[in-house]
């Protein structure tokens, strides 16, 4: 305990009885600030619908709720229909437990998924702090939500003290429950399309209805993903369905997947629908969407998985996606990059250097994957693709001369690249970034923010650069703002000057990003022959 020492003057009675008074309320103070600061161990919220419990990690000083219900099971009448509200809890419910994923390509998962957890620093009671809610990747055909300590993420959270946000994690649904197209599940009853982006807007529904009791601000909301959580974020960021609800201000898509977004009753879409219910004995029935919500779910597993696998490296790459429903999701990216309305004021975005090489077989054909992956293309828009990607080339920093690298690249443009570039160019404020630290293929940037590593204390340049950047957005929706590394690092460029910020070995620059606009362009005026 800290010593007092007191300067012996003159003094009268009262002047006696006071200061043993002041002495002894600072003593007080100071013995007991400890007690009174020191985080609840299981702190218990209130909510609508039920009391919640959650926990306290003395380790990474983060308050959790592992699990929380934020819609009902999907199973029976609620499979392939919008997320409906959770039931009310009685007593008290411990969220310091794991949930099942949604129903997976393989034999796990469960359809009763509609969880999310949260965690953040503890909080004061008082200031409410910006919210971040993430999406997974797993090319709309698998993944989870559920988390364990330290989660996914921390280390953008953890990169600087200057930032202090709350983290909520959610589950949607994937694959054949919940990206089912076709004409009948669109005239279908109590049944929707598209459900897996509907759970995400549920949950950030579920944001703007109970984060402040967790001590969030839903007025100051980011969504986050990469890959197909980065898809996702284009979704809700170009969604007709979130126009004018300000569900979110800024959005964060790191390598973007944007798979071909056919319309729901398109010949593709059609096709996948048709295969469904053959597989699982639902085709002819008076009432076909009835027996898929009744069939058991590993027939739909069993069916799901195999499309995905027969698609993989084809025309529609992992089949499974978001479909244009004419509600939701009312018109495809190029259209509304073309009007510039996105849901969005602020956007972050990122891709990775290589990472379309990911998507193609090393052992590639170029002319003939071409004309696979662009089924719609004639042969003088195919011819123009040539000349755009010639056999051997330079792109940013690439330099290239063979046809894996040379498909990869086509593929990374259309797919990850330019959704990426599009959306952060028409934001009011936007930032491109480029990662190119070798291999630097689809997922290798992770390293640096989705989970504790080895990395960030052994490269903490590009630790405190990358992941500064990712939290100071989330925070004040400027990069630059909440900066970790010093003036002489660079920092990111803002897309309006006409630079991305790339991330390389030993370093950060901003570069111009001529080559990739022209390029992205092309693609944009694409359109209506690949359906972006």
């Amino acid at each position: 305990m800290s010593s007092l020492i007191l300067t012996m003057i003159p003094f009268t009675f009262p002047c006696f009885v006071s200061l043993i008074f002041l002495l002894s309320a600072l003593l007080h103070s100071l013995s007991a600030s400890p007690t009174q600061n020191a985080p609840e161990p299981h702190p218990t919220v209130q909510l609508s619908y039920g009391k919640f419990q959650g926990a306290y990690s003395s380790e990474y000083n983060l308050t959790y709720f592992r699990r929380i219900p934020f819609g009902a099971s999907t199973a029976g009448p609620n499979r392939f229909r919008a997320p409906q509200p959770p039931a009310p809890i009685n007593g008290t419910y411990n969220t310091d437990r794991a949930f099942d994923m949604c129903v997976q390509r393989t034999v796990n998962g469960s359809e009763d998924c509609l969880y999310l957890g949260l965690y953040s620093r503890p909080w004061d009671g008082k200031t409410l702090r910006p919210v971040l809610l993430t999406f997974y990747g797993g090319g709309f055909i698998q993944g989870s939500a559920t988390f364990t300590i330290p989660p996914s993420g921390f280390p953008v959270l953890n990169v600087s003290q200057l930032n202090d946000f709350v983290v909520v994690y959610s589950n949607y649904r994937t694959n054949v429950f919940g990206f089912l197209p076709g004409k009948k599940v669109k005239e279908g009853k109590d049944v929707d399309l598209n459900p897996g982006l509907l759970d995400q807007q549920a949950a950030l529904q579920w944001i703007q209805d109970h984060i402040e009791h967790f001590g969030g601000d839903k007025k100051t909301v980011t969504i986050w993903g990469q890959s197909a959580g980065g898809g996702s974020v284009v979704a809700q960021t170009i969604a007709t369905g979130n126009k004018g609800k300000e569900l979110f201000k800024k959005a964060m898509a790191s390598s973007p997947f944007w798979p071909k977004t056919y319309p729901y009753d398109s010949s593709e879409a059609e096709e996948l629908y048709d295969k469904v219910v053959i597989a699982v004995g639902c085709a002819g029935k008076e009432d076909e969407i009835k027996c898929l919500k009744e069939v058991e779910v590993q027939k739909l597993r069993d069916i799901s998985l195999e499309i995905a696998a027969s698609h993989t490296y084809t025309t529609s790459s992992y089949t499974w996606g978001p479909v244009i429903d004419g509600e939701f999701l009312g018109e495809p990216l190029s259209e509304v990059v073309r009007k510039g309305e996105l849901n969005a004021p602020m956007v972050l975005s990122t891709y990775n250097l290589h990472e379309g090489e990911n998507f193609v077989q090393s052992s590639v054909r170029f002319d003939s994957w071409l004309k696979g992956f662009l089924p719609g293309f004639s042969e003088e828009a195919l011819q123009r693709v040539q000349k755009l990607y010639p056999a051997s080339g330079t792109a940013e920093e690439i330099r290239y001369n063979s046809s894996y690298e040379r498909a990869g690249l086509v593929y990374r443009d259309l797919v990850l690249a330019c959704p990426a570039y599009w959306i952060a160019g028409k934001a009011e404020k936007g930032w491109l970034v480029e990662y190119t630290i070798s291999p630097a293929k689809h997922a290798s940037d992770t390293i640096y923010w989705n989970q504790v590593n080895v990395v960030q204390k052994s490269d903490p340049l590009i630790y405190e650069g990358y992941a500064g950047a990712m939290a100071s957005f989330v925070q004040t929706g400027d990069p630059n703002a909440h900066k970790v590394t010093n003036r002489s690092v660079a920092g990111a460029p803002s897309i309006g000057e006409g630079k991305q910020f790339v991330v390389e070995k030993g370093g950060f620059k901003g570069v111009g990003i001529e080559m990739l606009k022209k390029r992205c362009e092309f693609w944009l005026a694409q359109g209506k022959s690949v359906p972006l």
